[in-house]
């Protein structure tokens, strides 16, 4: 896919809170969207910095993969995250093992 057909594309996912008359929805509000968007791209560096990885913010709209050689790939959303993050490190990442979360939780300190 072109890098336009990739913008052009659908911003929803399901991590994304949709206002619905009646219901209150936390981050409803586009500056709160923008800031909750910020954290679980944090959260997931948290995780991809153990595989030499970056995430990266792309006008909120995408995202951007990147390692430590300036290798980069755009992400579409969060799901398509981590399909990519293992094709980019070269082996399998499951950020949810055990061992992995021990591991960050020593590495974050």
């Amino acid at each position: 896919m072109c890098a336009l057909c990739g913008v052009l594309g659908g911003n929803d996912h399901w991590t994304d809170p949709v206002k619905r008359e009646g219901v209150y929805v936390r981050a409803s509000d586009p500056a709160d969207r923008r800031r909750e968007r910020l954290i679980r791209v944090s959260e997931a560096n948290a995780m991809l910095k153990l595989w030499g990885l970056r995430l990266d913010d792309w006008q909120a709209s995408a995202y951007i993969l990147r390692n430590m050689t300036g290798a980069s790939e755009v992400v579409d959303s969060l799901a398509a995250l981590w399909p990519a993050a293992e094709k980019m490190a070269g082996r399998v990442i499951d950020p949810l093992a055990c061992d992995i979360i021990a591991r960050r939780e020593r590495f974050n300190g």
